[in-house]
């Protein structure tokens, strides 16, 4: 995810493809603040599959 690279596909308002391709994250604040949102993201996930656990 930081190297970049990856491809998608989405529909743009008027429906059509649009062809996407992320960059790279080149900047040491880019790459701790993704960090920290993955972190996050992971945390919450790790929340939601421990109730449902229960």
């Amino acid at each position: 995810m930081i190297r970049g690279g990856i491809r998608a596909v989405s529909r743009d308002a008027q429906g059509s493809r649009r062809r996407t391709r992320t960059r790279a994250v080149n900047g040491i604040d880019q790459d701790i603040k993704l960090n920290k949102a993955l972190w996050i993201l992971s945390e919450k996930m790790a929340e939601l599959k421990g109730s449902r656990a229960s």
